[in-house]
């Protein structure tokens, strides 16, 4: 069995050799998840990529806000604030109830919470 060396020398990233350990493989091989959850993470990951969606999950973090409150923190128009929102209840990211007229959001559950709080500190790390 031959394993890859690195030439860090040369600051080259790329195996000097090209062989593989078939063990190693064969066993990360047998434990991927399937491309249908992973293309699930996958956008996932890009409703996170995007500035005003993230900030709208920032400040769901701090409190349950209706779309006028959001609007406001943001300093953006209800119009975006409702597409963007429409966005990330389509990913079960966020969740909103009804008092009266009024549509109050929050962040859909403890996942989401510990996405942010992840994703926070290793920006800040």
């Amino acid at each position: 069995m031959v394993i890859c060396t690195f030439n860090h020398m040369k600051n080259n990233d790329l195996c000097e050799i090209q062989s593989s350990n078939n063990e190693v493989v064969k066993e990360v091989k047998s434990n991927m998840l399937d491309d249908s959850i992973l293309l699930n993470v996958s956008e996932n990951f890009k409703i996170f990529g995007d500035l005003t969606r993230i900030r709208i999950l920032h400040a769901l973090y701090q409190k349950e806000l209706c779309v006028c409150d959001i609007s406001a923190v943001l300093g953006a128009n209800q119009s975006t604030i409702s597409h963007q929102l429409r966005i990330l209840r389509g990913k079960n990211l966020v969740k909103f109830r009804k008092e009266g007229k009024m549509a109050y959001y929050s962040l859909a559950d403890e996942h989401v919470i510990r996405i942010i709080e992840m994703g926070v500190e290793h920006a800040t790390e």
